[in-house]
């Protein structure tokens, strides 16, 4: 009889408390904010590789374009670009047809060119100190952090108007947010819509387009959760 009159009253106060716990009306929506920007700079990755039958020859060969590179890059406009070495290697190649050994020598050097308008004066410059592989160029902006910044301002205003949208007609109020969480994949992919071509230096290609560098596009995505007044 006790065990039952125990198990009454726990019955009854699970009851109480569900009862006093208070559902907050809320909702949850999406937003997104997207920025487009013409970049003002690119990173460039350039290579050397150099291979024969004796490594000290082959490494030699390697540091002499290495130093010519460096030397040129240096003695270019300071403000154009930045650079650094970000890969040097020395390998053993068997090459099983000829049954011989060989060695590759590689150094990679990655440079931000702040000037768009020199791209081709610095790529033919490099090629002709003996830069023999451009792997990739990577358009980007320097205001990056600054457009991020307003992008996310966006998307959580875009989501507000959402839930405006909403809850407006059944005459309730949008309130404070109570979660917020960004959803963004934490990359921003290039819109390559040819909407910007550069210009060269004025010579007989003034009007040659060599690169169509296209857009930026940062995107934002967040889901926030509302309070309902």
């Amino acid at each position: 009889m006790k065990k039952i009159v125990v198990l009454l009253f726990l019955v009854s106060q699970t009851f109480i408390q569900a009862q006093e716990i208070k559902q907050i009306p809320q909702i949850s929506v999406n937003g997104q904010g997207k920025i487009k920007v013409v970049p003002d700079r690119a990173v460039i990755i350039i290579g050397i590789q150099n291979s024969g039958k004796d490594a000290k020859t082959v490494k030699n060969e390697n540091d002499i374009t290495a130093d010519k590179v460096i030397k040129f890059l240096k003695k270019y406009e300071a403000k154009t670009a930045d650079f650094k070495t970000t890969q040097v290697s020395l390998n053993q190649v068997y090459d099983y047809q000829k049954k011989q050994t060989n060695y590759q020598a590689s150094q990679t050097t990655t440079i931000t060119l702040k000037d768009l308008t020199k791209y081709d004066e610095m790529i033919i410059g490099l090629m002709g100190q003996g830069v023999n592989r451009i792997s990739n160029v990577e358009f980007k902006s320097s205001k990056m952090a600054e457009l991020e910044a307003q992008a996310r301002k966006e998307a959580v205003l875009d989501a507000k108007k959402k839930a405006e949208d909403f809850t407006s007609p059944l005459g309730q109020k949008v309130g404070k947010a109570i979660q917020i969480n960004d959803n963004s994949a934490g990359y921003f992919p290039p819109m390559y819509k040819n909407a910007y071509a550069m210009e060269m230096a004025q010579d007989s290609d003034a009007n040659r387009e060599t690169i169509a560098i296209g857009e930026i596009e940062i995107l934002v995505n967040v889901s926030v959760s509302f309070i309902l007044e």
